[in-house]
């Protein structure tokens, strides 16, 4: 019988070196990074300095979808109008690198989001997501 690791660094599952947003991007340049990237979450980084996260749902949020018949314009308007600080998410719930998959995965299950930043100090090293977690704990179960 396989036994969990749950004891396994976070290191080891983490994406590192994560696509990150400048505090000064716009929300259409958060938009069309997640449209490139296909990612749900964005650290808000200044420098390399963890400032905040942003998600799809923040971004989603702001749009009134097919509800008007001008609702593109009116999206526009509503990301012009703006910034990413007055979206994101500050002071975002983090981890040390050196936190373990299960200290990780117990967190995620008490929080109502689905990422985490990893840092060391203020600097962003990586983040980790649900996903990640979900993949290592079902890979263990092979």
């Amino acid at each position: 019988m396989n036994v969990m690791k749950k004891r396994e660094p976070l290191s080891s599952i983490m994406t590192k070196d994560p696509v990150t947003v400048n505090i000064n991007a716009t929300l259409n340049e958060v938009r069309d990074l997640m449209g490139k990237h296909g990612f749900r979450h964005f650290p808000v980084v200044s420098g390399d300095e963890l400032v905040g996260i942003i998600s799809q749902t923040d971004v989603m949020r702001l749009s009134f979808g097919n509800v008007f018949d001008n609702q593109k314009e009116i999206d526009q308007t509503m990301f012009d109008m703006l910034t990413i600080e007055d979206v994101m998410m500050t002071n975002p719930t983090s981890v040390p690198p050196g936190c373990t998959v299960g200290e990780v995965a117990n967190l995620l299950i008490r929080v109502d989001f689905h990422a985490l930043p990893v840092v060391e100090g203020k600097k962003l090293v990586g983040i980790v997501s649900t996903t990640d977690v979900i993949r290592y704990f079902l890979r263990q179960m092979d």
